[in-house]
């Protein structure tokens, strides 16, 4: 019966029309495939590798707003930042050099950090057998130094400076109590989240544990607090642009996070007590960031806050997103203008992926010029599918092609798209960028000029790239028209896409796609000499 069917009766002809369907369907939704795998990749992997926090149970203590009413209020400043002292707190601190509208560069409204109520930056100390300043604390105040003895003899004297972006406060406590004290020294930051996130941008808390950084994000934090031990480490706030890190100098600490109020969230670090013996002077250090997430900026503020150049997001592809991000602004530092910077990086990328672009492209001419072949054997063998499919890869090979070479392009760049996309997005540099019409190059077109130019270039681009069917009958059989019918929609839903996208990436697509086209019309020339 076997032998019957295997010789006499068509089954193995309908078996093999059924393997050459499945090879059909395979070769056409492979690349859409890829995508969606690329993607479902990333993002499983994201989530197995997030690190583990350990979890805290916070009582449910309500928010003690103390009345500050009594203690005087002084400005520190340098070029830039300025911030109002209170006590043991420190607020209200404006970024000189950034404008509060990015894209109004008349603006005299600077950045302004933990200006909102109730939110603040807190150095003080936990103290055993004797008593420490609190925040409702009134300091006398000699020159540049704070100074408050209590009851017991016991004298603290604080000094705050600043360098760049790095408050520094300087506490030496005088032991004349005549007996043995402990100090714990403890710093604390709370912070409000009014501020829209971004797709892509991390913001939430932030924390160097072990020389390992550790994210919380808002979600997570509305949800759970979370503690970590570390021997040194520092602990704070992040958004798309500003960071607010303290990090006191001492050993074994205990770094927290919490949500503290409806908008309100703390971040605390103690550090272990130290003996003060009676007649002995110890000295504190703490440092506090304020200032932009700059790559530039952090390396050097590393040199007092150890592990601070680490806490920029660059995301999966950051050993290109990073690299790229100073490309952008070594090339403005030159032009001056960080559209054409963002051309010029654009072109740079083509030249640099222009073999495996032109042996793609090379690929897709060559397949023009077999279609009259493709069509013959696709009439010649219409009743007999394996021998077709047999056939045509036999063609593939002899002309050294595959169906889904015009595909290697777009693949090329996906690691390079979400690449740029990143960098645009964490550069503070871009957030006031302004490129002809666009006041901000970090922030979607809004009048979607780029959006519309990109699908109408990406549209000639495939078009230039597409194979010519002529014969509609038998396309129904081949992988390379039903392909190219699945992505002709690509330029309409990546119009649809990018409209909400930061314009620099627009930018860098629509160029890209322009510079895709000249190579198409060289290779083109190049091909038929």
């Amino acid at each position: 019966m076997v032998r019957y069917l295997d010789n006499n009766s068509g089954f193995k002809q309908w078996n093999a029309n059924k393997e050459v369907n499945k090879s059909s369907k395979s070769k056409i939704g492979s690349f859409f495939w890829w995508v969606l795998l690329f993607f479902a990749s990333w993002w499983l992997i994201g989530s197995w590798m997030a690190p583990k926090n350990t979890e805290y149970k916070v009582s449910d203590e309500k928010t003690v707003i103390e009345d500050l009413s009594s203690v005087p209020t002084s400005e520190i400043s340098s070029e830039d930042i300025s911030a109002e002292i209170q006590g043991l707190r420190i607020s209200n601190i404006n970024l000189l050099k950034f404008a509060k509208n990015g894209s109004d560069f008349n603006s005299k409204t600077h950045v302004s950090l933990l200006n909102d109520v109730g939110t603040f930056a807190e150095i003080g100390f936990i103290a055993s057998g004797t008593n420490a300043p609190v925040a409702t604390t009134v300091w006398k105040k000699e020159g540049d130094t704070f100074i408050w003895r209590n009851s017991s003899g016991i004298e603290y004297r604080r000094t705050i400076s600043i360098d760049g972006y790095v408050v520094t406060i300087e506490d030496a406590i005088k032991n004349t109590s005549g007996k043995d004290v402990s100090i714990a020294p403890y710093a604390k930051i709370v912070s409000s989240n009014n501020k829209p996130s971004s797709a892509g941008v991390f913001t939430g808390a932030i924390a160097y544990v072990n020389s390992d950084i550790e994210r919380d994000d808002w979600h997570d934090l509305d949800k759970k607090s979370f503690a970590y031990s570390t021997t040194t480490g520092f602990i704070g706030f992040a958004d798309q642009y500003w960071e607010t890190i303290v990090s006191i100098d001492s050993l074994d600490q205990t770094l927290r996070v919490k949500k503290q109020d409806v908008n309100l969230y703390q971040s605390d670090v103690v550090a272990n007590p130290i003996s003060i013996a009676s007649g002995e002077t110890k000295n504190f250090t703490t440092n506090l960031f304020v200032g932009p997430r700059d790559q530039k900026v952090l390396d050097s503020a590393s040199k007092k806050i150890a592990g601070i150049n680490e806490t920029m997001d660059y995301g999966w592809f950051w050993f290109l997103a990073r690299p790229m991000l100073w490309a952008l602004n070594a090339l403005n530092s030159i032009v001056m203008n960080y559209g054409i910077a963002i051309i010029i990086l654009t072109i740079l990328l083509r030249l640099v992926i222009w073999p495996l672009t032109r042996k793609s492209y090379t690929s897709m001419i060559a397949m023009q010029k077999m279609q009259p072949e493709m069509e013959r054997i696709q009439k010649l063998y219409v009743n007999d599918k394996a021998r077709m499919q047999m056939e045509m890869m036999r063609l593939y090979q002899t002309h050294k092609t595959s169906p889904m070479s015009g595909c290697l392009p777009m693949l090329i760049q996906i690691p390079i798209f979400f690449a740029l996309y990143k960098a645009l997005l964490i550069s503070v540099q871009m957030r006031s960028a302004h490129f002809l019409w666009i006041r901000d190059l970090a922030a979607m077109d809004p009048y979607f000029i780029l959006p519309i130019l990109m699908g109408l270039t990406m549209w000639l681009q495939q078009h230039l790239q597409t194979v010519s069917m002529a014969n509609k009958e038998t396309n129904k059989n081949d992988p390379v028209a039903q392909t190219q019918k699945a992505m002709k929609w690509m330029p309409l839903i990546f119009t649809i896409m990018f409209a909400w996208m930061p314009a620099g990436l627009v930018l860098y697509w629509t160029v890209s796609n322009v510079f895709g086209i000249g190579q198409m019309y060289y290779i083109k020339k190049y091909v038929k000499k």
